[in-house]
């Protein structure tokens, strides 16, 4: 994105659901709110010939590790952080009002943006003829803003408050036509609710933002009303970055041969099948979890899995095992405790007795299974489990279906209803987890592997509420 002579870079992690930017004038670069990956930044500032002078962080991060620190360190760069964030390490202490000039054609102006957080800043970028848009983290988002909550719920109705504050003071500040670069909102649960907006400006903000259309008491009641859990692991991120994280070590996982992989499965380990949940519902290593790389598997994996329990990755390839290391690496997950390449045959040693497999079927199978005739072989639907969210529940549900969602699963399965369960999500990614879930239990199952969208026009009763 080219604004006269300020130049602003997207990098995206949309596994995770947020963007880090890089802004330059063609020689001196400031980045802002970094991934853990910071070769991607390092890469990027190489191709386009600049230098990194200033890094900065428009909050503690909740939902993943920062880089801000290795790229500050490894640069040189001026390292800004909010001057009332109690941290571990140096860095350049910036507060409301605060003037960081990166070069003579471009300047951070800082402004105290509290709500996502209580110490939250945002960081309006201007170049030569003034403001060009601002680096808003977690304050205004695309038709949106960050969630309230992550502080705790006793913080969540006066951060509401602050954000609807926070966001009007910078609609009040900056013209329409400035740009608005959000770090949390493409898919992050850090999103108060989601938005599929590619980019905007002030100026669309404010006909489409409920902070901008709401008065204050309405914005926080729907703000509070609206939102769903979050990941269990964000949790650790906060403390995690106000410490200043460690440098990512990437150096190949140890292997684990079959015999150790069955060790890991008999002793209740997470043992993770990374491969499409196509793959693994045709046949894995029984005992299992699937949690494939072509979905959010780092952002699952980190809800489900009890911290710092050991966890070990099973994948076709070893640049897919690179792929998870890099991605749970994001949110601190550091050295997973056991890696395997190839196939479940060959994970299994050849024993056919280790091999599982689980039936697929579409909401149309289920309307047939309902109606007394599943067709293919497959087995009675006894138990519907929708394992959504709340917000997804409530929006509208198969009827007659149970829900648990699926942070939940695994310690309520003995809730369950006796019989075959019929597992279903929004598209089938979260299905394939709960089944291997539930399979691991001793549960019969088969996997919904279908957009929940197309249940009604499947012949089934959708309700909400």
């Amino acid at each position: 994105m080219t604004t006269g002579q300020v130049q602003v870079e997207v990098v995206e992690t949309s596994t995770l659901g947020d963007r880090s930017y890089l802004a330059h004038d063609g020689q001196v670069a400031v980045v802002i709110d970094p991934q853990r990956d910071i070769d991607r930044m390092l890469a990027l500032a190489g191709r386009l010939g600049v230098r990194i002078s200033h890094v900065a962080e428009t909050h503690l991060h909740n939902d993943y590790v920062s880089g801000g620190l290795a790229l500050a360190r490894l640069t040189g760069a001026r390292y800004l952080v909010a001057a009332a964030d109690p941290v571990g390490f140096d860095r350049v202490a910036v507060a409301d009002g605060d003037e960081v000039v990166v070069s003579p054609s471009l300047r951070l102006v800082v402004v105290g943006t509290p709500g996502h957080t209580f110490t939250h800043l945002s960081f309006v970028l201007a170049g030569p003829d003034g403001p060009v848009g601002v680096f808003t983290g977690g304050s205004l988002l695309f038709g949106t803003t960050g969630r309230t909550d992550l502080l705790g719920p006793d913080h969540a109705h006066t951060l509401a408050d602050r954000q609807h504050a926070s966001v009007r003071r910078l609609a009040d500040a900056l013209p329409g036509g400035a740009w608005v670069w959000p770090t949390h909102g493409f898919g992050s649960f850090c999103s108060a609710t989601q938005a599929d907006a590619a980019a905007s400006t002030i100026g669309r903000e404010r006909t489409v933002n409920p902070a901008l259309r709401l008065e204050r008491d309405d914005f926080v009641a729907e703000v509070l009303a609206g939102l769903d859990a979050y990941p269990a692991y964000y949790a650790h991120m906060g403390a995690r970055n106000a410490a200043g994280a460690a440098p990512v070590d990437l150096t190949p996982v140890r292997r684990a041969a079959p015999a150790e992989l069955g060790a890991r499965l008999a002793a209740g380990e997470w043992v993770v099948d990374l491969r499409s949940r196509t793959a693994y519902t045709q046949c894995h290593l029984a005992g299992t979890i699937s949690l494939g790389l072509d979905g959010p598997m780092a952002t699952w994996l980190g809800w489900l899995v009890p911290w710092e329990a050991p966890i070990t990755l099973l994948a076709d390839t070893e640049a897919d095992l690179a792929q998870a290391q890099w991605e749970l690496a994001r949110i601190g997950i550091d050295r997973p405790a056991g890696a395997a390449t190839g196939s479940p045959a060959r994970w299994a040693d050849g024993e056919a007795r280790r091999l599982a497999a689980l039936p697929t079927a579409t909401f149309a199978d289920l309307a047939a299974a309902r109606a007394g005739t599943p067709p293919r072989g497959l087995p009675p639907a006894q138990v519907v489990l929708d394992v959504r969210l709340g917000g997804e529940w409530e929006a509208g549900h198969v009827d007659g279906a149970v829900h648990v969602p699926l942070p939940e699963v695994a310690g309520r399965v003995g809730e369950l209803p006796a019989g075959v369960v019929w597992v279903y999500c929004g598209s089938g990614y979260r299905a394939a987890i709960a089944a291997g879930l539930l399979a691991r239990a001793g549960r019969t199952v088969v996997h919904l592997d279908d957009d929940v969208d197309g249940a009604a026009a499947a012949g089934l009763v959708v309700r909400g509420g």
